[in-house]
């Protein structure tokens, strides 16, 4: 029992070698130098080389190591499989494998795909998130104002722009409280709900007083820059029962574990399986078509592994950057039905405003799933028509 890692080595004409001196030196150290009874008390440690699958530029390596090795904890786990690899330029990490023992040491989401859904209502389309955009350096009123619009859209979630902190402007608590009252206020008229991710920042010691005051103060779900403070810390906040709220995973930084060429892990382990293991009910990340794009690949791993049976809830799958209503039809072929469509600029760059801009996008979604093509569905929403005008259309491949 325990743990395989899958990684990429630079090719190496003796890399068997080279992976079993690696396998001994990430558990027991030099194997041959240890005396005979010491051998027999460590081999329940000993690493060991399952697999070198040669390539053109990397050779694919697979290491078993063994649970007894481990704390039940990511911090321990990273140190061992990828601690003293990670200083070996080209080594990267691209798949963990655990045992069913160790899996249930991790909580999963809370919420996920069901359970979000079932707070909205919402069970047979995609949802649509909305961030709020020009705030910073505005005051409550441009925040009440903006929601307000996006509400009118027909918006399901909307989150804090994940460089929004506390400031006297817009602090924390007054934007859960303001939000509270516009999102309560726009159900009780249209009976359509929506969800508010806050985004929970500040000192790492102050993040659990800070999100259980949230809670109580109304707050519906949590915005978290996960690979600022690390996923041992989305685990903790997730399974901590006095909060007990959706956790949007933001991935901004998670291009220097995982997006630079040749290093680091792979992004559909880092922003697919491990944020799915720790707690994040929706991972957000780049989308392969916009202006911040990581590699369609990549995307569609990321997607494959919040979804894949292991145990956990499905955890939504958030595709960001450069999206607009003509990418509809392309994001619902790469995501399906774990797919939150989220838009900044692609709502506000709508050339009558944020109100249509999320309307044009609801028009797309409705069309897209009932197999209606986007010019057809324009011919009877103008807000859609003027998106298309604006932006195109992405055929769907």
């Amino acid at each position: 029992m325990g743990i395989t890692a899958t990684y990429l080595f630079p090719t190496h004409p003796d890399q068997e070698k080279i992976a079993e001196q690696h396998a001994l030196g990430l558990t027991i150290g030099s194997w041959t130098d240890i005396p005979h009874l010491e051998q027999e008390q460590l081999k329940h440690h000993k690493g060991e080389v399952l697999s070198v699958v040669p390539g053109e530029k990397k050779d694919t390596v697979t290491i078993f190591y063994p649970s007894a090795n481990v704390s039940a904890d990511l911090p321990a786990i990273f140190t061992t499989v990828y601690g003293k690899l990670s200083f070996f330029e080209g080594y990267e990490l691209i798949d963990l494998q655990f045992d069913d023992q160790l899996l249930a040491q991790f909580p999963g989401p809370r919420f996920g795909v069901t359970g979000i859904r079932e707070q909205l209502g919402v069970y047979d389309r995609p949802l649509l998130k909305a961030i709020f955009k020009g705030v910073m350096g505005r005051d409550l009123s441009f925040f009440s104002a903006q929601l307000t619009e996006l509400l009118a859209g027909g918006i399901d979630l909307i989150k804090d722009d994940e460089i929004l902190f506390e400031n006297e402007l817009t602090p924390f608590y007054k934007r859960v409280t303001t939000a509270k009252e516009i999102i309560d206020q726009h159900y009780e008229q249209t009976g359509a709900r929506a969800l508010y991710a806050v985004n929970l920042s500040g000192r790492s010691h102050d993040l659990h007083e800070k999100a259980e005051r949230a809670t109580e103060l109304g707050a519906s779900a949590l915005l978290f820059n996960v690979h600022a403070y690390g996923l041992d810390t989305l685990q903790s906040l997730r399974e901590n029962d006095n909060i007990g709220l959706p956790i949007l995973a933001h991935s901004a930084l998670s291009g220097v574990l995982a997006g630079q060429a040749g290093s680091g892990f792979s992004y559909p382990l880092l922003v697919g399986k491990l944020t799915r293991m720790v707690g994040g009910d929706l991972s957000l990340f780049p989308s392969p078509y916009g202006n911040v794009a990581i590699s369609r690949e990549d995307a569609l791993g990321i997607n494959a592994m919040l979804v894949e049976e292991n145990g956990f809830e499905r955890t939504f799958a958030v595709p960001s950057a450069g999206i607009h209503p003509g990418m509809v039809p392309q994001l619902l072929a790469d995501f399906g039905d774990n797919l939150v469509i989220n838009a900044g600029g692609g709502i506000f760059g709508h050339p009558d405003g944020p109100t249509p801009g999320a309307q044009a996008f609801r028009a797309a979604i409705d069309a897209s799933v009932n197999k209606i093509s986007l010019p057809e569905a324009a011919k009877i929403s103008i807000p859609l028509q003027h998106a298309l005008d604006q932006w195109g259309i992405v055929q769907a491949t």
